[in-house]
Order: C-alpha cells, then structure tokens, then sequence
C-alpha cells in the first residue's frame, strides 16, 4: 500500500506547494527549461563578451581585481 503524499493534517501552505510541483511536473520539458533559468546580470563579466589570460595567475588576478566579492571568484 503507497502512503499518501500529503495527510489530512497537512498545512495550507504545504497543499499549495505540491499543487505548484504537480502543475510544473505536467509542463512540457520546453517550457519547464524556458523558466528554468534566470538571467542575473554579473557585473564586469557580463560587459565583455569574452575574456582570455596567458595564465591562471594572470586570471586569478584580474577576478580578485575587478569582480565584485559577492560573486566568488576571489580566493578563499
């Protein structure tokens, strides 16, 4: 016998969670990758369309030079 995913005791907010998974799981696949992602931008990397270093010193340095903190590129 399958136990019941939600039970009579189960919260409001827990019932609108699963219907919001259930609705999204019958979307096609297109649709689901569409609104999958979210373009954040990235200041500094998204102003260029490429970059290219001799090294990773030469990388490594420029990221801890011009990134912001808040992205993770800088060295732990």
């Amino acid at each position: 016998m399958t136990k019941p995913i939600l039970d009579a005791g189960a919260s409001d907010e827990l019932r609108e969670w699963l219907a919001d998974f259930e609705a999204a799981a019958r979307r096609p696949l297109e649709v689901r990758m569409r609104y999958a992602f979210i373009h954040t931008y990235k200041p500094v990397l998204d102003d260029a369309p490429y970059r290219a270093f001799e090294t990773m010193a030469d990388y490594r340095r420029w990221c801890e030079e011009n990134l912001p903190e808040w992205l993770g590129y800088g060295r732990v």
